[in-house]
């Protein structure tokens, strides 16, 4: 084999073209101009410099991979081109891996020690003694070769290389064009796919319908054969919460799948990232519903993020020889992102509806309490005593000794429901706090506990709501630390750090807390009126910090 690169020098020193180079390169710049299909174009650039340039044989290749070419037009003098393969597999030393290589024109003049199933085809099958090929590049980068062929024991002429290049030229302005045109095409589909979805996300749309719309849409943006949407669970399974596509390549929605370690939904599950196998053949599951158990050759998928933590999947999945397109990856995750704001403005919807059903009672039970401890605590003691100065006035009246004697036990029943008023208030809202701010109600907290509590108030007087809401959760907190942490000591800290109120309630306890109680998640509640947070970290034998921020401005 001889392999003869030859460079591409000005026009100036081509030869003069001949009248028929033009005519021809005129009727493919015309392809170009009026927007000819893909498929037209090329078997007319084909037969143009297979006729053209006295080819036996002529045809074009685009480049899929390193290692791989697809035939996209072929020609023959003799009328019928012999089939040829749907793809290439391509090898070192080859005229494609050498074009591919050096973006240059190639030749070979005797194919007898060209290695490679593209060598073997055209030496063999075809009878071809010497070749010729130009890359095709596009915008920088290569698409692929146009390349002609002949039988004849005498090589191609010297100017094959020169001349084939003019048309190349042109091939690559008309893919130019049609990406250009079918990028734009793809975006304009895409944003309306998006601003479909989206209308429905902000509509407040049942997330069942949302997830199938997300589906539906991708799938038919990619064209892949399946879309599939699925919820990572414990354990390491996921649940399918939307299915789109061919029947061989859905699964029903609600089914249950272990993925295999090796499937595309356990590698994004691993490294919360977009990921892609291009051969599922190692992928395994022990759910027939698997991507390999459906005849899936490659697959994307990319995750659902909410609020931070990794909620599920999206998975393109193709039945094709071909990888899914480069690039699915980004397309798919402006969806995923769609989907994820539904998801959180479902849980915010939810948590919120939750959070009003444990206010409304928690404000119901507070009222049954005040109502039962006012009727029988101090109401009851202000009956007797209305009941015992009636007694003493009528003493006085008939000069009854008794009469002071009465008159003292109606004073110490009016005091003794005055006392029961007083800790009836301090259940609602103590007096120390009221008149001393939020370091003296911690204090006063601090005082009653049974264990040594460290007070470390840095603040002065806040809004009323802020000292009430920030006293209730050291109050809450301290409670559950007396009945729960089994700790030697406490230490309560407030400040205000960049316009919030931080409170720390810390112990030495057991830890272990629970964070669903309904005291916390009462203490939760009442913080975000206030567009505050609560925070509690409780490992085992760690002790418990329960931390709270509120915004001073609002």
């Amino acid at each position: 084999m001889t392999s003869v690169q030859t460079p591409i020098g000005s026009t100036n020193s081509l030869p003069a073209l001949r009248a028929e180079e033009q005519a021809a390169l005129r009727r493919v710049a015309a392809l170009v101009a009026r927007g000819a299909p893909s498929d037209e174009l090329f078997a007319a650039v084909a037969a143009e410099v297979g006729g053209l340039l006295g080819a036996d044989l002529a045809g074009m290749i685009r480049h899929e991979s390193d290692d791989a070419a697809t035939p996209v037009a072929t020609w023959a003098a003799e009328g019928e081109h012999p089939p040829v393969p749907d793809r290439w597999a391509t090898e070192e030393g080859d005229p494609t891996r050498m074009v591919a290589e050096t973006r240059r024109p190639a030749r070979v003049d005797d194919w007898t020690a060209v290695p490679g199933p593209i060598a073997a085809f055209i030496r063999d099958e075809l009878g071809v003694r010497s070749s010729v090929g130009s890359p095709i590049v596009v915008e920088g980068r290569l698409w692929g070769a146009l390349a002609v062929h002949s039988r004849h024991s005498s090589p191609l002429p010297a100017d094959t290389e020169a001349r084939l290049h003019n048309f190349t030229e042109l091939v690559a302005t008309a893919i130019s064009n049609v990406q250009a045109r079918a990028e734009m095409r793809r975006l304009a589909d895409e944003q309306a796919a998006l601003r479909r979805v989206a209308t429905m996300v902000a509509r407040e749309s049942p997330p069942a319908a949302i997830f199938a719309a997300v589906a539906e849409e991708v799938g038919r943006l990619l064209g892949v054969e399946g879309i599939r949407i699925a919820r990572y669970e414990d354990g390491g399974g996921v649940e399918v919460m939307a299915s789109w596509g061919a029947p061989d390549a859905t699964v029903p929605v609600g089914t249950q799948v272990i993925p295999g370690d090796h499937g595309i939904t356990s590698m994004v599950r691993r490294t919360g990232r977009p990921g892609r196998i291009d051969d599922h053949a190692r992928a395994t599951a022990t759910s027939p519903s698997s991507l390999r158990g459906l005849g899936i050759r490659s697959a994307v998928g990319t995750p659902i993020v909410v609020e931070g933590r990794l909620w599920g999947v999206m998975v393109a999945a193709s039945t094709r020889a071909e990888p899914v397109p480069a690039g699915t990856e980004e397309r798919m995750g402006e969806f995923t992102e769609l989907v994820a704001a539904s998801i959180s403005n479902i849980q915010a919807r939810s948590d919120l509806a939750a959070s009003r059903a444990r206010i409304v009672a928690a404000t119901d039970r507070e009222r049954r309490r005040v109502v039962r401890d006012l009727h029988d605590g101090a109401q009851q003691s202000l009956v007797v005593t209305i009941m015992t100065l009636k007694q003493a006035r009528q003493a006085l009246e008939a000069n009854d000794e008794a009469a002071s004697e009465l008159v003292s036990r109606a004073i110490e029943q009016t005091e003794s429901a005055h006392d029961e008023l007083r800790e009836l208030a301090h259940g609602i809202l103590p007096s120390v706090l009221a008149h001393g701010g939020l370091r003296a109600g911690v204090k006063a907290l601090a005082g009653r506990m049974p264990l040594p509590v460290e007070v470390g108030v840095s603040v002065g007087r806040l809004s009323a709501a802020v000292e009430a809401t920030a006293y209730f959760v050291v109050a809450e907190a301290l409670t559950n630390v007396a009945k729960h942490a089994q700790a030697e000591r406490a230490a309560v800290t407030a400040s205000v750090e960049d316009g919030t109120l931080v409170v720390h309630v810390r112990d030495d306890g057991v830890g272990g807390a629970r964070t669903d109680g309904s005291g916390l998640l009462g203490l939760a509640d009442r913080l975000a009126t206030l567009d505050g947070r609560l925070d509690v970290e409780s490992p085992a034998a760690g002790g418990t910090l329960v931390a709270a921020a509120i915004p001073l401005a609002r």
